[in-house]
């Protein structure tokens, strides 16, 4: 009986484990089923369609690699991919190294009005993108906007000038705003990263004669590296992927001096450079050279992350 006894639990955990994971796949079936459907067969789609001469109405052509041939000799894409790679770049510096030192100061020497100065940093990113370029394009105006008229105030009227009309100043003038757009998102996520240090090993440090400098250099950013990982990740994805920013501003001009890929492949499957024929088939090659530049970024990232973890 005692025997008995001990076997029946065993037996009847083993009856619940099967009846338990078909449980876990039903309630899983959903989201793989939306998964599906959503994410994995437009991708899949978008590689068939980016093989073929496709205007969006007729049937597809398939042509093989021409348009990535194409790609190779167009002068505006390889432009547009200089421009993306620029930007991404920049942003991903400023966005992660400034955010991060306004963090340090607001959970520190800005303590005391931390909520307010969070709260006041934070607003533009509540902001959408479109809102944000339509009031920065406004900003930026060469005749009535107030960024030229501040200047002439100030008595430098040598630096106003045609902000997004200038091909050497375009893509700065659109870094400035996607920093002051996204800046409060990223400080917040680092906030939330030093609430998570040791304040003890503060105190140590400051024992042993450490300055802030080193405080910051020794502790602060080793502790962050994981949330440092996040925000470059997400910089890196944003910026290969913007596209809401760059249109609502200037559309790409002037003459393509501020094109990403995300404004290029819009105006060759909907826009200007697609005529009365959208080029489906070509914008979808762009695309799917946007999603292989996001992989590549986010593996080379996750790889300097562990080999970091691993040092």
């Amino acid at each position: 009986m005692a025997a008995t006894a001990q076997r029946t639990p065993g037996r009847s955990v083993a009856r619940r484990k099967p009846r338990q994971q078909l449980t876990g796949y039903v309630f899983i079936l959903p989201t793989v089923v939306l998964f599906l459907a959503f994410v994995a067969w437009p991708i899949v789609r978008a590689i068939y369609f980016s093989f073929t001469s496709y205007s969006g109405y007729a049937t597809p052509t398939y042509v093989g690699v021409d348009n990535y041939t194409r790609l190779a000799h167009d002068p505006v894409f390889r432009r547009a991919l200089l421009v993306t790679i620029i930007f991404t770049a920049v942003t991903t510096v400023l966005q992660t190294v400034v955010p991060m030192l306004v963090a340090v100061l607001v959970n520190t020497a800005w303590r005391r009005a931390g909520a307010l100065i969070r709260t006041i940093l934070f607003l533009p990113g509540v902001i959408s993108f479109v809102v944000t370029g339509t009031i920065w394009q406004l900003i930026y105006d060469p005749n009535l906007g107030v960024l030229n008229r501040l200047l002439k105030d100030i008595g430098l009227n040598a630096l106003a000038g045609q902000w997004l009309g200038d091909p050497t100043t375009v893509v700065p003038a659109i870094i400035v705003v996607s920093l002051w757009q996204s800046f409060g998102l990223y400080m917040l996520i680092f906030v939330a990263g030093l609430q998570g240090i040791n304040p003890v090993l503060y105190e140590a440090a400051r024992i042993d004669g450490a300055n802030g400098w080193q405080r910051l250099t020794k502790i602060t950013v080793p502790m962050l590296r994981t949330v440092t990982g996040v925000v470059i990740t997400l910089n890196l994805i944003n910026g290969l992927k913007t596209f809401d920013l760059v249109f609502v501003m200037t559309q790409g001009g002037p003459n393509h001096a501020s094109d990403v890929l995300g404004t290029y492949l819009y105006s060759l499957a909907f826009g200007t450079l697609s005529g009365s024929v959208p080029q489906v088939g070509y914008a979808t090659a762009v695309s799917i050279v946007v999603v292989v530049l996001c992989v590549i970024a986010v593996a080379a990232q996750f790889g300097v992350n562990r080999r970091k973890a691993d040092a």
